[in-house]
Order: structure tokens, then C-alpha cells, then sequence
């Protein structure tokens, strides 16, 4: 009985960690496309069950998908702004093409992957991941100032509401530690919501109106289109996610004293994109290992399996309960902006962090930098810069995100992969004088 105890405790402390991070992604998709209540409070319920279907693929090694490692899945921050640019362009069925189409690459690819890691390497991962978070930012100060087009847009409670949630997560963050600080953004999320309450900001009709139970259903959001631009950008966010969770399962593999072996990361990638199909199918999302869980289980020491799979039982069991998700969906635009200050933040944090490893390295790392995240800005300011050439090109070129990642895995190329010149002449005399 108390091991039972002690594993429920550990399962429940994994669950709100990660909680957040979980519900935060389809709450902000959800509303920058418009969703209603009943289509937004789905929107959560589905995320929530294929963020438990996910983790259960990975944690059921078999001959074929799961590294067997105690890993945590959830929708990858990375994808956010690729997915609100592609339902915004071609609508929402296009999102689930893409995922569903990139997942399906993923699980062709992920035997061969050693070798396509190559090309890239942290200047390009950071730089895509950096161009990725700044690009969210805007919608981060959208939702903070109230929703872009709401009546109250920056009026003085939304302005309050939404710095208030953001110093509220500071606060905690700087003066806690371990599970308290990685559940920071909870934490902030409900201190603001309540204040959100007594503000009379919060409308529970839609709790009042979400059923106790049921039945999720494929495409529910219509069948699934397929953009060749749209399959492009998410193939791309993939790539980024696998490069990031072979970081997640060899500091896991450490943690447990695994050694893995090259089938052991090919059964793992082959995880993430079948979870990536079937997340397509009901209309979720794409998904890849969560950072927080790891630290939780170094912080803990607790590494076994049980735990995590009884988190991931319980994320399917919420996931079939629609009152929860409505809870979600309940937290007022400003205060959810505040968060989002503090996690797109983060996002960005992350890509300056791996770039700060390489742009030492070589000057011409820095060039890479420069341009790819120029390229990447440049277009997500003005998509129309390109509207004048052929449509075959514009695949390329119309999405901010695209443009920036392919920049910079063209001229890493140039720079580290192609070989060197050799020195001229006049420049071999010169340095034999000096």
C-alpha cells in the first residue's frame, strides 16, 4: 500500500508539471483561429489524451516503436507557430495533413537519421528554435493586452492581469525550488485567474455547459488537405523535435544507467511519429519529450517506469472528461498572456542557449546566425515579399519559419560542409613573411 501511495504521489507530480505546458499549446492555437468554446474545450480534451497515448508509445518498448525510457510527451512549443501560420493560410485541415504527413516521414526516416543529423548541427537547430520563439512573442503581447481585436484591448485590467500573472510566475520561480519552480507556470496561471474572478473576467458557462464525459472521434475538425509548403514546415519542426529528444533520451539513458544503442533512438523516433499520426487523426497534435519531466526525475531520484505510466494513464482518463479541459478554457486572454511572456520567452532562451556553444566556434557561424534569423523575421513581417514569384518558389518562401531554416541549412552547407578553398598565392607569401 505504500508503494502504491508513494508511486501515485510521484505519477501526480509528473502530471502537473507538465500540465501547463500541455493545456497552454491548444489554448493558444485554438484561439488564435477563432475556435468557440465547444470546439476549444475539445481542442484541450484531445491534447490531453494523446499527451498520455504518446508517452504510454514511448514507455511500451516493442521490436518496432517506444525506447522504453520514462519519458513524459507533450506538443512541442516549437510547433506552435508553424500550425497558427498554416491554419491562418489553408485552414485547419491542413494542419492535420501536415502533421499527419510529417509524422509519417518521421517513422521513414528515423532508421536513417544518424546520418541526416548532420545537417543539423546547433547552429542550424538553434537557429530555427530562435526564429521559431521570437515569431510567438507577438501573440504572447496580443493575448496580454486582451486578444487582438477585443473592445478592452490595453485597458488597465488586462494590462494588470496580464503583469501580474507574469510577476506572480517570477515571484515563484525566484524564491522556490525544485517541484514548486517547475510547476512555476501553474502556479501563475491559477494565482491569475482567481484574481481574473473577483474582477468579474471569467465566464464559466463554458464548464456549465461541457459534459462529464466522452467519446472522442477522428477528424473531428473535417478530413485532413495536404499543402506541400504546410507538410514542409512541419517536417522541419520534426527534424528540430528529434534532434532535441536525442539530447532528452541520452540524459535519460544516463539517468538510468542505459546504454542505448542506434535501434534503441530509432525506436524512439518511430514513437514520436506514430504518436504524430494518430495525434493528426483526432485532430491534436504533433509531440515530443518534455525537458521538465527529466529534471523532475533527477530531482526526485525516482526513475522508475510505473510512475510515468501511471501519468500517462491518467492524461488518456482527463482526456475523456470535458469539465477538466473547460477549466482550461476559462483563464482570461490577459492572464494567459502573461504566461505566455515568460514561455515564448523561454523558447527563445533555448535557441540562444544552443547557439551560444557554437557562435564562438567559427565567424562564420555568426554569419549563419545573422541570416537565417533575418530571413526568417524578415518574411514573417512581410509574407508578401515573394508574392511576385513563381508559386513553386513561394512553397518556400511564403512562411517566415521555412525561409529562416532553410537559410540556415543551405549556408551551413557553404560554410562547415563544402571544402575549404585553398589559400591563394599572394595570401600563402604573406603570412610566410610575417
Amino acid at each position: 500500500m505504500k508503494n502504491i501511495f508513494k508511486i501515485s504521489a510521484h505519477g501526480i507530480q509528473h502530471l502537473l508539471a507538465m500540465y501547463a505546458g500541455a493545456v497552454i499549446v491548444p489554448l493558444i492555437i485554438g484561439g488564435a483561429l477563432g475556435f468557440n468554446s465547444s470546439e476549444l474545450t475539445y481542442l484541450v480534451s484531445i491534447d490531453i489524451l494523446m499527451c498520455g497515448v504518446a508517452t504510454l508509445l514511448q514507455l511500451m518498448s516493442s521490436r518496432f516503436t517506444g525506447i522504453g525510457l520514462p519519458v513524459v510527451l507533450g506538443c512541442t512549443f516549437t510547433a506552435v507557430g508553424p500550425i497558427i501560420a498554416i491554419g491562418s493560410e489553408f485552414g485547419i485541415s491542413a494542419i492535420y495533413g501536415a502533421i499527419m504527413a510529417s509524422g509519417l516521414i518521421v517513422m521513414l526516416i528515423s532508421g536513417l537519421f544518424g546520418k541526416l543529423v548532420k545537417f543539423f548541427p546547433p547552429v542550424v537547430t538553434g537557429s530555427i528554435v530562435t526564429i521559431i520563439g521570437i515569431t510567438l512573442i507577438p501573440v504572447a503581447i496580443n493575448n496580454l493586452g486582451g486578444g487582438q481585436g477585443a473592445e478592452d484591448f490595453g485597458s488597465l485590467s488586462n494590462i494588470a492581469l496580464g503583469f501580474g500573472t507574469l510577476f506572480a510566475i517570477i515571484l515563484i520561480y525566484r524564491f522556490s525550488s525544485g517541484f514548486i519552480r517547475s510547476i512555476s507556470i501553474l502556479l501563475g496561471l491559477t494565482a491569475g485567474t482567481i484574481i481574473a474572478i473577483f474582477m468579474g473576467k471569467v465566464d464559466f458557462t463554458a464548464v456549465q455547459e461541457s459534459s462529464y464525459f466522452h467519446i472522442v472521434q477522428p477528424f473531428y475538425f473535417g478530413m485532413p488537405t495536404f499543402e506541400w509548403s504546410a507538410v514542409l514546415t512541419m517536417t522541419l519542426v520534426a527534424i528540430v523535435s528529434l534532434v532535441e529528444s536525442t539530447g532528452t533520451y541520452f540524459a535519460l539513458g544516463d539517468i538510468c544507467d542505459k546504454d542505448l544503442k542506434e535501434k534503441d533512438l530509432a525506436k524512439g523516433y518511430r514513437a514520436e511519429g506514430l504518436a504524430s499520426i494518430i495525434g493528426g487523426i483526432f485532430n491534436a497534435f504533433p509531440y515530443t519529450t518534455f525537458s521538465q519531466n527529466v529534471g523532475l526525475i533527477q530531482m526526485s531520484g525516482i526513475r522508475s517506469r510505473k510512475v510515468i505510466m501511471l501519468t500517462g494513464v491518467m492524461l488518456v482518463a482527463l482526456g475523456f472528461l470535458p469539465k477538466v479541459a473547460a477549466l482550461a478554457t476559462i483563464i482570461p486572454k490577459s492572464v494567459l498572456g502573461g504566461a505566455m511572456v515568460a514561455m515564448f520567452g523561454m523558447v527563445v532562451f533555448q535557441g540562444i542557449k544552443i547557439l551560444s556553444t557554437v557562435i564562438t566556434e567559427k565567424q562564420e557561424n555568426s554569419m549563419i546566425i545573422a541570416c537565417s534569423t533575418g530571413i526568417g523575421l524578415g518574411v514573417t513581417v512581410a509574407p508578401e515579399l515573394f508574392a511576385q514569384l513563381p508559386s513553386g518558389f513561394q512553397i518556400l518562401t511564403s512562411n517566415g519559419i521555412v525561409a529562416g531554416s532553410l537559410t540556415a541549412i543551405a549556408l551551413n552547407i557553404v560554410f562547415n560542409m563544402l571544402p575549404e578553398k585553398k589559400q591563394n598565392d599572394v595570401t600563402v607569401l604573406y603570412e610566410k613573411e610575417a
